[in-house]
């Protein structure tokens, strides 16, 4: 079970998300708080997994009160200001509610949370069979087995995915590459991570895969070839 709280300056706001999460049989809402000043001292004692944050509030805004904690956990944002939503997904939400939303497009976030939550807390004692990325200002689960290969453009990555449309996040190849699994997945190029098992054939030092050609740079030559032998 989800364990989450709502903040929102406004008592019918709370109301609506008490009764959706009534509705939902993954999530137990502990607490609701018109005032962010005693959701701070709660969560100080009795961390969450999740928030429901309302953005526009008189005393302190979501963004900054979600910029406060100290603890990681989820958040959704809830507004009626459209505005907000570039700088929330900035601070990995979850998801945006925009209000007034129906239980359809809550549970819609609330399912999104649910799968994330379920994701980070079995990484350990699974094995990874999809990843998380923040793309077109929302979470995006990809499945590993499909993706094709990885190419990095300065600040962002273009992940592409067989069959699906290609995926474009703000990543660098660092942190793309720590994501994925070691044995599956192998750096050929400063601009490029493949896939081994999507290789169709190595010539000349070029990569061939699903009519892709991919160099294979210099420094990389030695770990590749070691992991593609093997």
């Amino acid at each position: 079970m989800i364990r989450a709280i709502a903040i929102d300056d406004e008592p019918p706001a709370l109301a609506v998300i008490e009764a959706f999460c009534a509705q939902a049989d993954f999530i137990t809402l502990e607490k609701t708080f018109t005032k962010p000043a005693e959701a701070q001292k709660h969560l100080s004692k009795f961390p969450v997994d999740l928030i429901f944050l309302d953005i526009q509030m008189p005393s302190l805004s979501g963004i900054d009160f979600y910029k406060g904690l100290k603890q990681d956990m989820m958040v959704i944002f809830t507004t009626a200001f459209t505005e907000y939503a570039v700088e929330g997904f900035n601070l990995n939400a979850i998801d945006y509610l925009l209000k007034p939303f129906t239980y359809e497009r809550f549970l819609q976030a609330t399912l999104k949370a649910n799968e994330y939550y379920n994701y980070r807390n079995n990484a350990a004692t699974t094995p990874q069979q999809y990843l998380f990325v923040r793309a077109d200002y929302r979470l995006v689960k990809i499945t590993i087995a499909d993706i094709l290969y990885v190419e990095g453009l300065d600040d962002y990555i273009k992940i592409f995915i067989q069959d699906q449309k290609t995926v474009v996040a703000r990543m660098t190849m660092k942190s793309i590459l720590e994501k994925l699994p070691a044995k599956e997945f192998v750096r050929v190029h400063r601009s490029y991570i493949v896939s081994l098992r999507r290789i169709d054939n190595v010539r000349n030092k070029v990569i061939y895969t699903v009519d892709k050609e991919i160099p294979i740079g210099g420094i990389y030559e030695e770990e590749f070839f070691r992991q593609f032998k093997r």
